[in-house]
């Protein structure tokens, strides 16, 4: 998926992600606004996970998907 297309809905997309990762906060999901950088670092603070992990779970979740 484009990401371009995620950061443009991300009001919609903000509730698989947090479903997806709940150790994120509305506060976090606010901040991260659908910037991917943002969300990976985040992700790695949370889960202790490196980049790639971080990154290839969020192309994971978003493979695919319609929004």
């Amino acid at each position: 998926m484009n990401w371009d297309i995620i950061q443009g809905k991300w009001k919609q997309v903000k509730g698989s992600v947090k479903e997806k990762w709940g150790d994120l906060t509305d506060d976090d999901l606010d901040r991260i606004d659908g910037n991917k950088d943002q969300l990976a670092g985040k992700l790695q603070e949370k889960y202790g996970w490196t980049k790639d992990e971080a990154e290839r779970n969020i192309d994971d979740h978003f493979r695919d998907r319609t929004f």
